[in-house]
């Protein structure tokens, strides 16, 4: 028996230089956010020891702070009894997990960059700034194709300068998510790091279909979209065979928009339906559930599709949707946005006489 529980458990064991008799706080990433595990207080020669559970086929990432600052990051897997040796100065070393230690490479080569970065940002040196950018872009390529294996790959796919620069920023970078998403599954298929990274690869997935399809198209009304129904099935707006399409972008959590279905919309859907109108619903719930019950509920006779990725949904940024509920009407060759109800009153009347 404890042989067995042994194997469902890490050791972390080591020293911080300089520390005697001072805790350490143990974190425990939760996919984007941390936990406070427990804190250990370091002996008269700055050793520590801790112990937690880990399952199998479910490592996690564990980081050790003092004084609020991270001096090491680890990933342990069952089993693991891993050796730290640090100061508080920034120098640590990892014996006894190969993938704490491409954790930790990967973090101090991200770090010197971003620091090489704003020295580049602050002498206005923009040339110089693209060029190491490519650079270290193409050492995580590098870094990503020759650990395959490795769940030191999640952090480097999420490395971004600022919420707006991203180092796996281009469309393109989705091949790269699938590459290393199916790689580790075959390796931790129930690892909630991994399944958070197959959810961020498959919007990075429709991201990328959306804008080949509009590359490839041939000249067209409006953009082409395709998401799921109630029942699963994926519905196009190209699909719609109708005079006019009515996009409404909107969430079954807020009480207004229920009853906008019911007290503007259907009655609406029932004048002009017969006349040449479709309504082709985006509902930017991530309760999928929830959302098929209101559907059903109310019985919205309409298309009705949701890909359950709410505000990141690629048809927010297809569309350009900044709030909901957002509608716009296409039709003959031109889409017509619309601010409130009196207003698409007035271009229904207008388009469907």
């Amino acid at each position: 028996m404890l042989a067995a529980c042994a194997k469902d458990t890490a050791k972390i064991s080591g020293i911080l230089k300089g520390v005697q008799g001072k805790d350490i706080e143990v974190r425990q990433l939760n996919v984007n956010t941390y936990n406070v595990l427990d804190t250990v207080k370091t002996g008269n020669d700055g050793s520590f020891a801790y112990q937690l559970a880990v399952k199998e086929g479910d490592p996690e990432f564990i980081y050790l702070f003092y004084n609020n600052k991270k001096f090491a990051s680890l990933i342990l897997k069952n089993g693991d009894k891993v050796r730290v040796d640090a100061d508080t100065l920034g120098a640590c070393t990892v014996e006894g997990s190969e993938d704490s230690q491409r954790l930790m490479d990967s973090e101090k080569a991200f770090a010197d960059f971003a620091s090489q970065m704003i020295k580049l940002n602050l002498a206005g040196d923009n040339a110089a700034m693209s060029k190491l950018f490519v650079e270290h872009y193409r050492n995580d390529v590098k870094f990503v194709l020759g650990n395959p294996f490795s769940l030191a790959n999640i952090p480097v796919l999420y490395e971004s300068l600022n919420e707006y620069s991203p180092v796996f920023g281009q469309v393109n970078d989705a091949l790269i998510f699938r590459g290393v998403t199916d790689s580790l599954k075959t390796l931790y298929p129930d690892s909630k790091y991994v399944k958070a990274l197959e959810k961020e690869t498959a919007r990075r997935e429709q991201l990328m279909n959306l804008e080949y399809s509009l590359k490839d198209a041939q000249a067209a009304d409006y953009p082409d979209i395709s998401l799921p129904d109630i029942y699963g099935n994926k519905v196009a707006i190209s699909q719609v065979d109708s005079k006019l399409i009515m996009l409404h972008f909107w969430d079954s959590a807020d009480a207004a928009q229920k009853m906008f279905n019911l007290e503007v919309l259907k009655p609406l859907y029932e004048k002009y339906h017969s006349a040449g109108l479709e309504i082709y619903a985006i509902s930017l719930d991530t309760d999928k559930a929830a959302w098929a019950a209101t559907v059903k509920a109310q019985e919205l006779p309409w298309i009705n599709v949701n890909d359950g990725l709410g505000a990141a949904s690629p048809a927010v940024r297809l569309y350009n949707v900044t709030s909901v509920p957002s509608t716009m009407l296409l039709g003959s060759g031109d889409i017509i946005g619309v601010t409130d109800e009196a207003g698409l009153r007035r271009e229904l009347a207008n388009r469907l006489k």
